[in-house]
């Protein structure tokens, strides 16, 4: 039954062949026209002949008789091919439901024939094959293009002309004559298709195509204003329709819009809404942009559609729905970042409908926060675009409404924890996931959305502290909220104003009070998701363990918020910092005396208990901040850079300005006191040769010479009351340049500002940086200290020059040696060590050099490296052990004989001390040991007496000498390569023998290592040279692994054994390598 219905309806909808269209190809319109009465009078003579449809003629005569809409006389086509088309497809619906009807009701099959696993379930009655769902659609289609668009009124939904050529065609088909009842057509149309969607199989391929079709035909038919009052004629007025008709159409939408998917609602709805009013269908020549596609919408349809998507709106996950009915399916593109911001004006505008702007904020700013949660990434890209959005436009239009639905719950965790209590004492105060999820979005609405408001800046001072304690924790642990957190703070640090920002820097380093911390007996714990939760803590039974925690917590803090100004490299705010602190600390230093004036004058006698009490804990809780101050700049100064510090002229300037006032407190004429201070005196030097150098440099604008006018108060008074003449001097001369603005300048202050005006020592621009300031505290340190320098004369223009003979009598020493050979030989005696350990040196380069003169008189050089060997100063007998490898190395035949005579026997210099020869001794086997391995190609020539002088001293009665004889030898096999080979066997017995029998660790390790070092230096030559002894040696290290009883001789048999390893294995195994080898027959 249902594939007759099916191949009635195809025979209404499949075209015609092009013969029988043919000849009446007039026009686009006529040939539809026929085409339409050809297909109507196929399918009457079908069911009137066929005896396959016998059943259909009947479903269809009984629709027909129930149909109060069909008219069987209309001179129409077009509506009597849609007429059918309707009797058809209801036919098809009541089929489909009574078969529907009986499929469920239907009794279960017999135990015998239960369905197994694999079988599939029976499908009812009303799945239609993919053939009949186009079939169906193809009608669906002719219905609402004949039977519906036409009937919709100028500028509801979109006309048929703006969709294809194939609806221009059906638009001026249905137009060109007069059409009687259009309310009664779009009615009778519209209650099919309704019908129709009943069935949950046809109600699919009815929305999912004309959902905005349906939608328009019941905004129209339900709230268009009635003909009589827009003044129509009287026949019109009669077609009109009821009040109960108008009624069923609207609570028919109300209920479509209900069970429908609500962004596509949205989106229907927009398009329904039209465009600017501006832009009318006529208005616009081409249909290209999307504006005038959409046309202009009747003033009764546009407040419709606005009520509608405001209903929508205010409903649960209202703001969701409207977001994803205008982005879904973008790409993340520019227009979409436009879109997202259209989106959210859209939902910080209250709709004019609304009961109030409260009712309106209070439902939908939470969805807009919901709106930042989603983990979809271009989903959550989106979202997060539009609810950071809607919030900034809102804290800037409406503050108050967005302080209160946005704001405060959205930084409620935060809050919680400055108010947290022990009511629950198993039970986190803050969840983890709470905490989490409000670090993110605080970050993604203030530091994302980046638009410092003071609505925003305020509340988020406001947890600040809080913030600030989570990162001081994430910093310890591994955390996904560090990063938030620090960046939030930055944040803020950056977009607060200047003296907002200094207060939070000091309420974050524990200067200023502890409002809005943590509450107290809670802290911050790891959380099991990388994040972090606030619980309670316990509490520490020894005070002691209490006092250390606090404190080691208090260190703490202050090293996160330094690593935090240390990230501001661009900004002036750590320089302010550290120069308001010095601010602070200069007043204390004055007010200090103030305070002991006041305790001297303190009258106790006449005071209540209370009243004492309170006057002495006030200078202690005083003294508590000062050490407090004390220990954020000692922090300040060890944890940031400079640079960072102070990165302006100005700033260095405030710097100068802060210590020149204290260096001003503590100036007392009448008393003297400071007087001869030599840190406060050293302290104000290097200040004023800071100031000096800044006014060297070559362009310094009147700002920077304004910024310096802070400087002459505290100038005039060091020029007055110092007690020092030269600092008087320097500080009158300084005032002096900065009044004229450098008009002025004295050559007593060309020495001190000579480093910045020398181009071969600076290279800076106008900001002083900290090398400069270095280079000038040391010169004027050595000026004051020098025994060279004169003492100062008051009268005397140039009495700053003092400093200039240390600083030439340095760079001459610096230079190349000019003095003659003689000199440096007599030098080389002088009991002054330093003078001795230089003429050493110079005489070393001069022999590397091959120095004609120190060439000739080797042998005295040499006797003078052997004496200054036995010195007990390291600086003099390390410069001897160099000046020897030097001889050694130019002359090896001579120098080496005599070096290995005085190991084997000791010093042979008459005036060596017999007492200290064991340590010449030593001295002598470093000095081979760097000869040999300076030999390189050389060693096998020169190095056979050495082995033999080495395996000698492997008897020794000293262990330290055997461990240095094998120490030598494993340095010098290494690297003898083949002429190891007449030496191997009587090598492996020595090494052998040594590593089983003797009984000093400290030699059995030196013996393991020459093993290590002679395979590392034969590597690959290993099986050639030492084929005989391999197995020896092998069996050896084997024997200390498994039996020596020191560990570091085992590590060095291991290494040794790893070492045979790998020669082996590349022995066995070598690298294959692709080379193209060119052979010349013969």
């Amino acid at each position: 039954m249902t594939l007759a219905i099916i191949s009635a309806i195809n025979i209404l909808t499949k075209p015609l062949g092009e013969a029988s269209v043919q000849d009446a190809q007039s026009s686009p319109q006529e040939a539809l026209l026929a085409v339409l009465r050809a297909n109507t009078a196929i399918l009457q003579e079908q069911l009137q002949k066929e005896s396959s449809f016998q059943e259909v003629r009947r479903l269809r005569e009984e629709e027909v008789a129930a149909a109060d809409w069909f008219s069987s006389n209309t001179e129409d086509a077009t509506w009597q091919f849609v007429q059918e088309c309707l009797l058809l497809l209801l036919t098809l619906a009541r089929h489909l439901s009574v078969e529907l009807e009986r499929f469920r009701q239907t009794p279960a099959p017999s135990a015998a024939k239960q369905r197994t696993p694999e079988m599939a379930p029976p499908l009812p009655p009303d799945v239609l094959s993919v053939n009949q769902q186009k079939t169906l659609g193809a009608a669906l289609q002719f219905v609402v293009s004949l039977g519906l668009c036409p009937y919709l009124a100028p500028g509801v939904g979109v006309s048929l002309g703006r969709r294809s050529a194939f609806g221009s065609i059906v638009e001026k088909l249905v137009r060109s004559g007069t059409v009687p009842a259009v309310g009664r057509r779009l009615l009778a149309t519209t209650k099919v298709l309704l019908q129709l969607a009943e069935l949950s199989s046809l109600a699919t391929l009815v929305y999912t195509r004309h959902l905005g079709d349906v939608m328009a035909a019941l905004c129209q038919l339900g709230y268009q204003p009635n003909q009589a009052e827009r003044g129509g004629t009287e026949e019109e007025k009669i077609q009109e329709l009821s009040a109960e008709e108008r009624q069923t159409c609207k609570e028919a939408l109300g209920g479509l819009l209900g069970k429908v998917y609500q962004p596509i609602v949205i989106k229907e709805l927009l398009i329904l809404q039209g465009g600017p009013k501006q832009s009318g269908a006529r208005g616009s020549s081409n249909g290209s942009s999307s504006t005038a596609a959409l046309g202009s919408a009747p003033p009764w349809l546009r407040r419709l559609c606005g009520q509608l998507l405001s209903e929508r709106l205010m409903q649960p996950n209202g703001v969701q729905a409207v977001v994803r009915a205008i982005l879904e399916g973008g790409t993340g593109g520019e227009s979409d970042w436009r879109k997202c911001d259209g989106v959210a004006r859209i939902l910080v505008t209250c709709p004019q409908r609304s009961a109030s702007a409260d009712t309106y904020y209070r439902q939908v700013c939470h969805q807009i926060v919901d709106l930042l949660h989603f983990r979809d990434k271009l989903t959550a890209q989106q979202f997060q675009r539009v609810a950071t959005r809607a919030v900034l436009f809102m804290v800037q239009e409406k503050p108050s409404f967005a302080q209160q639905y946005l704001v405060t719950p959205l930084l409620t965790p935060l809050h919680r924890c400055t108010t947290a209590s022990n009511e629950g004492h198993f039970q986190a105060a803050v969840e983890e996931w709470e905490l989490t999820r409000c670090v993110n979005d605080v970050y993604k609405i203030w530091v994302v959305g980046n638009s410092p408001s003071p609505c925003l800046l305020k509340a988020l001072q406001q947890v600040l502290p809080v913030i600030f304690t989570l990162f001081c924790f994430t910093k310890q642990n591994v955390s996904h909220l560090r990063a938030p957190c620090q960046e939030i703070l930055l944040w803020y640090l950056s977009h607060i104003e200047t003296l907002a920002a200094l207060s939070a820097l000091r309420q974050l380093a524990g200067l200023q009070g502890d409002k809005n911390e943590v509450a107290a007996d809670f802290h911050f714990s790891p959380g099991s998701d990388g994040g972090a939760r606030l619980g309670s803590k316990e509490s520490c039974s020894e005070e002691d363990d209490a006092l250390y925690e606090k404190l080691s917590g208090e260190q703490w803090r202050l090293e996160c918020l330094m690593q935090l100004l240390a990230e501001l490299k661009d900004s002036d705010l750590p320089g302010d910092f550290f120069l308001d602190l010095l601010q602070e600390l200069a007043s204390w230093a004055a007010a200090a005396d103030e305070e002991k004036k006041d305790e001297q004058e303190l009258d106790v006698s006449a005071m209540t208990l209370l009243e004492v009490e309170q006057q002495l804990l006030g200078p202690a809780a005083r003294q508590g901040q000062r050490l407090a101050l004390l220990q954020v700049l000692a922090v300040m100064v060890e944890c940031v850079q400079h640079t960072v510090l102070l990165r302006k002229t100005s700033q260095v300037v405030g710097f100068m300005v802060s210590l020149l006032q204290r260096a001003c407190v503590g100036l007392d004429p009448a008393n003297g006191q400071n007087r001869g201070n030599p840190v406060e005196s050293q302290t104000l030097s290097m200040g004023m040769g800071i100031v000096a150098t800044i006014l060297s440099g070559s362009q310094l604008s009147a700002e920077d010479y304004s910024s310096m006018a802070r400087l002459l108060p505290p100038l005039e008074m060091l020029s007055q009351k110092h007690p020092e003449v030269v600092i008087q001097e320097l500080a009158s001369n300084l005032r002096a340049i900065i009044a004229t603005h450098g008009a002025y300048w004295p050559e007593s202050l060309t020495d001190i500002a000579q480093p910045s005006r020398n181009p071969e020592t600076t290279a800076m621009n106008n900001s002083v940086s900290f090398g400069k300031k270095q280079t000038t505290q040391t010169e004027t340190s050595d000026s004051q200290t020098s025994p060279h320098s004169s003492p100062p004369d008051s009268n005397s223009p140039s009495n700053t020059r003092i400093r200039h003979p240390a600083t030439s009598g340095r760079s001459a020493a610096a230079g190349p040696p000019t003095k003659p050979f003689s000199d440096w030989l007599l030098e080389a005696c002088d009991p002054d060590v330093p003078t001795r350990a230089f003429a050493l040196r110079v005489l070393t380069q001069m022999m590397r050099k091959e120095n004609p003169e120190a060439v000739q008189a080797q042998e005295k050089v040499l006797m003078l490296f052997l004496e200054n060997l036995e010195h007990e100063d390291s600086f003099i007998y390390l410069s001897a052990i160099q000046g020897l490898s030097a001889l050694a190395d130019s002359h090896p035949e001579r120098i080496l004989a005599r070096l290995l005579k005085d190991f084997q026997h000791g010093p042979s210099l008459p005036t060596s001390n017999k007492e200290h020869s064991l340590e010449t001794r030593l001295k002598v086997g470093e000095v081979l040991m760097r000869a040999s391995r300076a030999m390189g190609e050389l060693a096998p020539h020169l190095g056979r007496p050495l082995v033999s002088v080495f395996l000698q001293g492997t008897r020794d009665p000293d262990q330290s000498v055997r461990a240095s004889s094998l120490s030598n030898l494993g340095e010098l096999c290494q690297r003898l390569d083949y002429a190891l080979g007449t030496m191997a066997q009587e090598l492996s017995s020595c090494l052998t023998a040594l590593i089983k029998t003797e009984k000093e660790a400290e030699v059995r390790r030196a013996a393991v290592h020459v093993i290590t070092l002679l395979l590392r230096g034969l590597s690959e030559k290993t099986t050639q040279v030492l084929s005989d002894v391999l197995l020896d040696l092998y069996r050896a290290l084997k024997w200390v692994v498994r039996s020596d009883p020191d560990d570091v001789a085992v590590l060095h048999a291991q290494l040794a054994l790893e070492e045979l390893d790998d020669i082996m294995k590349r022995f066995i195994f070598p690298e294959q390598k692709l080379e193209k080898k060119i052979v010349v027959l013969p």
